[in-house]
């Protein structure tokens, strides 16, 4: 919006700050930090009240973590308000990206609230169907995935060789829809402790920062021998969305938390950095970056695979958190160390860019 209002005034005097890009990431993250910040206290009461309860406590999980009971869920709508208005304030309107991606972080997120909200309504974890939940997070990464192939054209680029790239045709179509729906997941099963997926989403959304921007600079791409996609730079305001909101819930989540991120912010969040690292041609390096959530996910198929064919557990729980509490780790203990896993794993992804 106000990019819009300072190009009409011809990016003269003030305004010109506004042209760009940096200036209006960093006030990206400034923003949805503030309103995430302004409506959280309020926002909180809110959901206590509507949901009496709480988000429902397995009780074949960590015993540990009946004591939360109580806690209300769906604070993913924190990050979610503040994060999109933030957006509409500072965006290029013009940016198909952006829609694309923004998109795919609603439409997640509302399949993550139906799932939230069946669990507080009847009691159980269970929620939404799996198969309808994939189902519908398919068609709404297909569509994204159309919108942005419209753009970027289907080269799959591999990280650390210099401009090799597979044409994987329309087959890419379907992994591009795949790298979406399962960063969405991935992240979702992430979410078991406090502040457990939180900051490893802040980690990759500054690392995709760096990297949409320089992806969507010409001298910078071509220095570095990084794919060149018109107009993708626009996604670091998106990114610094995502940074901002997601620290302003972290305020709210650090344990003993006050609110649980749910899978309305869980989905949204992992859905969001799926479409920005398709965006910027960049899947494979997401994996890298994102790895603590691809060894979360890894370890409940696993579980579940080795279970089934053997009836012996590979973890003592999964996803694989839940294995170390087991083991005798403190909840605080996980989440840092698995904070600077990905942390290391997020400094492995940007030296990528560089070993070319």
């Amino acid at each position: 919006m106000l990019y819009l209002l300072a190009e009409w005034m011809e990016f003269e005097g003030i305004f010109n700050i506004i042209r760009y890009l940096s200036f209006r990431s960093g006030a990206a993250v400034i923003t949805a930090l503030f309103i995430g910040m302004l409506i959280g206290p309020r926002f909180i009461d809110m959901l206590r009240v509507r949901q009496g309860k709480g988000q429902p406590i397995r009780e074949d999980g960590p015993q540990t973590h009946l004591a939360k009971r109580g806690t209300p869920t769906m604070g993913g709508l924190m990050i979610l308000i503040s994060l999109t208005s933030s957006l509409l304030i500072w965006m290029d309107f013009r940016n198909l990206f952006v829609w694309a991606c923004l998109f795919v972080t609603l439409g997640f997120g509302a399949i993550g609230f139906l799932d939230d909200y069946d669990k507080v309504r009847s009691g159980s974890h269970k929620g939404v169907s799996g198969r309808i939940r994939l189902l519908l997070e398919f068609i709404i990464a297909g569509f994204a995935a159309w919108l942005i192939l419209s753009k970027t054209g289907t080269l799959l680029y591999v990280p650390f060789f210099n401009n090799l790239a597979f044409d994987l045709g329309l087959l890419y179509f379907a992994f591009a829809a795949f790298v979406m729906v399962g960063a969405g997941n991935a992240v979702n099963l992430t979410d078991g402790l406090d502040g457990l997926a939180t900051m490893p989403v802040v980690i990759a959304s500054v690392t995709f920062l760096i990297i949409v921007y320089l992806v969507g600079n010409t001298v910078f791409s071509g220095y570095l021998g990084i794919p060149y996609v018109e107009g993708v730079g626009e996604l670091a305001i998106f990114c610094g969305a995502i940074i901002g909101g997601c620290l302003a819930f972290l305020w709210f989540n650090a344990p003993p938390a006050a609110v649980f991120m749910g899978d309305t912010g869980s989905l949204a969040l992992g859905g969001a950095l799926g479409a920005i690292a398709v965006s910027a041609h960049h899947e494979i390096v997401l994996a890298i970056v994102g790895g603590l959530f691809v060894l979360e996910a890894l370890s409940v198929i696993i579980q579940v695979a080795v279970y089934k064919r053997t009836g012996r557990r590979v973890f003592l729980m999964a996803p694989i958190h839940h294995h170390f509490e087991q083991k005798g780790w403190a909840e605080s203990t996980v989440v840092i160390r698995f904070w600077i896993i990905s942390l290391i794993l997020a400094l492995a992804g940007l030296a990528t860019l560089k070993l070319r």
